[in-house]
């Protein structure tokens, strides 16, 4: 069974690769938010899109609290987060 810390690792790497193939997670989520506030009509930040993002993996969590690739996904973006927040 994967341990916490398993799962920590595999969320990091996770993030790593999708920023070789994606490029930084911070500019991504800005264009994100650029669409987003165009979409919903209001202005939305990429730390919002994070927090979005997060909020969409607990739905499933909800709906699947055993689901690994959820868990490792919102230790992602929480780590993305923390990014677009320096």
């Amino acid at each position: 069974p994967m341990t916490g810390e398993m799962m920590l690792r595999q969320a990091a790497n996770v993030v790593a690769n999708r920023r070789k193939a994606y490029g930084d997670p911070a500019t991504s989520m800005a264009a994100v938010a650029r669409r987003w506030s165009i979409t919903l009509g209001h202005a939305v930040t990429p730390a919002k899109v994070a927090l979005g993002l997060i909020d969409l993996k607990l739905a499933r969590l909800a709906a699947n609290p055993g689901h690994i690739d959820s868990m490792v996904d919102i230790a992602g973006y929480a780590a993305v987060l923390r990014e677009v927040n320096q």
